[in-house]
């Protein structure tokens, strides 16, 4: 077998590059969104917008574009980094679903979540059969296309509303608690809702595939229950008893990686393994998540900017200035907005919860954030969505995320404070 020569000079050094603009400006333009009231993603994102063909593209001359705009091999280079980013970013999120949490909380966490799971999954569906064929990927089949825009629309991002939460003292409130439980189980069902529509739109649509991925999905479930949580702790415990705390990372690093292949391998969502993978990595193990902040650290500061920044060199602005375009826009967010608000409203109200407390949990499970990104990356590199529908789809993500905290603030200044609630708050605090 030929031995595969080695990475040219000048690739290396447009790599290079590229990788130390894109993590310069996503650092900068995200310490900048939060000084602003906002989540550091939309400046690390405006980072790649800038660099991409929304600016960039149009502003810089030929012959200095190499330095900007880069060539579909240093792309790829550059997505294949952004790809470990996603999957260790996605495997922290399973690291923080708190299983007990749900079975303690499970009854009215349920009910929010299915109030707002199936009404935006219904009415972002039924958009995507109104939309204008133009704005499909190429080819892509118009159920798949459908199918994956309410996918989009129905998703919850617990890395931020959970952020969020904290950052505006409610985490420890009972409200704060509520949402996040419903959010596990947004999250748990997206993803289990965005490998059967990629499975979809590669093996073709039929009840009979169908059903034979689902019941892929759930043998996929169980294995991880079964054997793979198991074989996880195992894992992390033996590493634990290193002096290096460089090892647990490693081998959470090992685990995450191998249950995304597995998945991957399986048809489905790599993410999808990186997310049971998180799961199975921290379940039942509260002393696992301070092995593994030296990861988090690492993911969060660098790996997750250049992922968000390399969303934004995909993204194209400019389409916005269609007329056809920019209404779509319009439609899709209100559409995202009314059908989560109104389902997860409904939920809470089912489960006898009070007027504020329903609003609130509408607010909060609204936001897409990076789920909602991670979706549209996926879509765009299936062939389902066109460059398009995925700015779109990134810009939803982005305003449901902005529109939050000023909701849950004006809520949650209203339900008043129980002796548990404070109870709870000096145990956070470490009082």
């Amino acid at each position: 077998m030929a031995l595969v020569p080695p990475l040219p000079a000048h690739q290396l050094f447009a790599f290079l590059v590229h990788i130390g603009l894109l993590l310069g400006a996503a650092l900068m333009l995200g310490r900048l969104a939060q000084r602003l009231g906002t989540s550091a993603v939309v400046g690390e994102l405006c980072a790649g917008v800038i660099f991409g063909p929304s600016l960039a593209g149009h502003l810089v001359p030929e012959d200095a574009a190499w330095l900007f705009v880069p060539r579909p091999d240093q792309q790829h280079m550059l997505d294949a980094v952004g790809q470990l980013g996603v999957l260790l970013l996605v495997g922290i999120t399973g690291m923080s679903v708190d299983l007990g949490q749900i079975r303690r909380r499970g009854t009215t966490a349920v009910s929010v979540s299915a109030g707002g799971l199936l009404l935006s999954l219904a009415t972002g569906v039924a958009t995507g059969f109104a939309l204008p064929a133009t704005l499909a990927g190429q080819g892509a089949d118009r159920t798949v296309f459908a199918w994956f825009l309410g996918v989009a629309m129905c998703v919850t991002a617990l890395p931020v509303i959970a952020k969020t939460l904290l950052e505006m003292g409610l985490l420890h409130r009972d409200i704060g608690q509520r949402i996040v439980s419903s959010a596990v189980i947004d999250d748990a069902a997206g993803w289990l809702l965005l490998s059967v529509v990629s499975a979809m739109a590669t093996t073709g649509v039929s009840a009979g595939r169908i059903a034979t991925e689902v019941a892929v999905l759930a043998g996929v479930v169980v294995f991880t229950a079964v054997v793979g949580r198991p074989l996880a702790g195992a894992g992390i415990s033996l590493a634990a008893r290193s002096a290096q705390p460089g090892v647990s990372v490693a081998t959470a690093v090992v685990v995450i990686l191998l249950f995304s292949a597995a998945t991957q391998a399986l048809g489905l969502e790599a993410v999808l393994g990186a997310f049971l993978g998180g799961i199975a990595i921290t379940a039942g193990r509260p002393g696992t998540a301070r092995l593994l902040a030296p990861l988090r650290s690492f993911v969060m500061a660098v790996l997750a900017p250049v992922f968000f920044a390399t969303v934004g060199l995909r993204m194209d602005l400019t389409a916005l200035a269609r007329p056809v375009v920019a209404l779509t826009a319009l439609v899709v967010l209100l559409v995202a907005v009314a059908g989560k608000f109104a389902g997860a409203y409904l939920g809470a109200r089912a489960a006898r919860l009070g007027h504020r407390e329903a609003l609130a949990l509408g607010a909060g499970l609204n936001a897409r954030g990076v789920i909602g990104i991670v979706i549209a990356m996926i879509g765009l590199r299936l062939g389902v969505l066109s460059v398009e529908m995925y700015t779109i789809v990134v810009l939803v993500a982005i305003v449901t995320s902005m529109m939050a905290p000023p909701i849950l603030r004006h809520a949650g200044r209203r339900i008043q404070v129980t002796d548990e609630e404070r109870h709870r708050e000096r145990v956070l605090l470490g009082e």
